[in-house]
């Protein structure tokens, strides 16, 4: 009968998953259990789902990092991630949305994050489970001053990761496994065969996350909204950025901040252009007219550039009023 063997996680770290499962000697009827959080930070997250997707005898459970891609709740981390698989993000996604919560055998349980002690694993709450922002609140509540797994009084070892304890893992009493050694961070991949509950790791290559934030920072950040920003927001997240930037970053973002710029001093223009394009139409001309409501006021002598600006406070309002005028406007940075 093959063994169980457990992965703390794995953050997009395959070539140490490899290294680890050689240095296990996975084999066919081995099951294998990733904890959760098999994706973001690391540099290939895209290889360790399909890896997990394609291997007979496999299981991956539900991590915080899964489920926010599932909920499409997007930091920084799941910005590179969606980045980093590109046409395969939304199958990838799909197959996230059906990864359980939890696993348990004749030999052990495991879970993301957490469970409370006590209650059977079919009643426990997704969110404690997999270390949501929501579940970490409520162990915090249930456990002030101390961890879950100081509780855990079962006789059948609970194997978790989530939390990063070190290069080295969590073990207590040999019912009590954290597996999450920090691989994305530069520190260790860690696993535990079972049923001889035997512990193996294998040092990550580096420090992936630290890698992965500033080669992915520029990429990530033409994605963003830009213009949808209102002139604030969009100088304001300018400045934030280009605080830690690296030079390409800077420049880029020295290119958005001057195609804002230039946006912002057309409204004269616009104004002007309202006022040639209302002499020149009927009433039911500019009633059909897409900018309708600026041209009127332009006939009626009640608009000035000033207050075109307040009203139209991003630039793709902007942009879409200067398209219906039919006035050209700067193109944004690529």
């Amino acid at each position: 009968m093959g063994r169980t063997i457990i992965v703390g996680d794995i953050h997009g770290c395959f070539d140490e998953l490899l290294e680890l499962l050689k240095r296990v000697d996975l084999g066919p009827d081995d099951l294998l259990v990733g904890v959760g959080d098999l994706v973001d930070r690391g540099p290939a997250p895209g290889d360790v789902v399909d890896f997990f997707r394609e291997r007979p005898n496999s299981v991956a459970l539900m991590g915080n990092h899964e489920r926010k891609h599932v909920r499409g709740i997007f930091s920084y981390a799941q910005e590179i991630t969606r980045l980093q698989l590109g046409a395969r993000y939304a199958e990838a996604v799909d197959w996230m949305r059906t990864l359980p919560y939890h696993f348990e055998n004749e030999h052990v349980r495991v879970v993301h994050a957490a469970m409370v002690p006590g209650v059977p694993l079919t009643e426990q709450k997704e969110e404690i489970l997999c270390g949501s922002t929501r579940g970490e609140r409520e162990l915090a509540a249930l456990f002030p001053g101390g961890h879950w797994h100081d509780h855990y009084t079962d006789s059948k070892p609970v194997v978790f990761g989530h939390h990063v304890t070190g290069r080295e893992p969590m073990i207590r009493d040999g019912r009590v496994f954290g597996l999450d050694t920090g691989a994305c961070h530069g520190w260790n991949l860690t696993a535990l065969c079972v049923p001889e509950f035997t512990v193996h790791s294998v040092p990550a290559h580096a420090d992936h996350w630290t890698t992965a934030k500033r080669r992915w920072q520029l990429p990530v950040l033409k994605t963003r909204p830009w213009q949808d920003h209102t002139w604030q927001e969009l100088d304001q997240a300018i400045e934030r950025f280009s605080a830690r930037a690296d030079a390409p970053t800077r420049s880029w973002l020295k290119e958005l901040e001057a195609w804002a710029a230039d946006l912002r001093s057309c409204f004269p223009a616009l104004a002007a252009e309202a006022q040639r394009v209302s002499g020149e139409l009927t009433t039911d001309e500019l009633r059909r007219h897409p900018a309708a409501q600026v041209l009127f006021q332009a006939r009626d002598g009640r608009l000035d550039p000033t207050g075109l600006a307040g009203r139209y406070p991003t630039p793709r309002r902007t942009i879409a009023l200067a398209t219906a005028l039919g006035l050209p406007l700067p193109e944004p940075p690529g």
